[in-house]
């Protein structure tokens, strides 16, 4: 499973991207606002910090604004994944889009029936959002399993990025049923890291080895011949 990270906020993505892990970054409006930069340049820093895709979402609502957003932002660098809502517009603007060879995302999907559609929009990544489908009395885990198991029955190339994860337990079950990518906050990513017993274990062979008062430095240096023994 791809991990990216949905934020915009630059020093987060930098922390993560050093540990190795991350895949790719989505962001949306809402996302910009809050970095308090201009789009355009903070899109382009995020692009440099990772070599995964970076979803940048158009804001127009049709079919020609919305292409003459798209040429904007992927000019901005070739990881830029054009994020396009699941609309009628949206999805000629998937098709037009991805029959050119660029990477799309198609954003706020609530169905399998979308789902289906966007795959055959030629779409790169389709992102059905489990958290907030469950705020409306749904279980967001069956709309990954029923998308799960149609783009399997076709062979569709369209990536299950799920999206609107807000726990641990969001990224076991949506890994569990096979999405191809989970975009969430960074807290989210650091919290899978957390497990009270490997806490537990760290502090009891920390304080063994206390007891042995050697360092694992001193003894390669003194292997090395660089310290005295002793």
């Amino acid at each position: 499973m791809k991990f990216f990270v949905d934020t915009a906020d630059t020093s987060e993505i930098a922390e993560l991207a050093a540990t190795g892990l991350l895949d790719g970054v989505t962001t949306n409006p809402t996302l910009i606002s809050k970095s308090g930069k201009d789009f355009i340049a903070v899109t382009r820093e995020i692009c440099a910090l990772v070599d995964g895709p970076v979803s940048a979402e158009v804001v127009a609502l049709d079919h020609r604004q919305m292409m003459r957003e798209a040429d904007v932002l992927r000019a901005i660098a070739p990881n830029v994944c054009i994020k396009v809502p699941l609309t009628v517009d949206g999805l000629k603007t998937c098709k037009a889009l991805s029959d050119d060879g660029t990477m799309v995302n198609v954003t706020l999907c609530f169905s399998a029936n979308q789902a289906l559609l966007a795959a055959k929009a030629g779409a790169s990544f389709i992102s059905p959002f489990i958290g907030r489908h469950d705020d409306n009395g749904f279980d967001g885990m069956d709309l990954i399993r029923d998308i799960r198991l149609i783009y399997d029955n076709y062979a569709f190339e369209t990536e299950i990025l799920a999206a609107s994860i807000r726990h641990p337990v969001h990224v076991l079950e949506a890994a569990r049923i096979g999405a191809d990518v989970g975009t969430m906050p960074a807290k989210v990513i650091w919290s899978l890291f957390n497990h009270v017993l490997t806490d537990k274990g760290i502090e009891g062979f920390l304080k063994d080895w206390a007891t042995t008062g050697q360092t694992i430095v001193e003894a390669i240096e003194e292997a090395a011949g660089e310290k005295p023994a002793g």
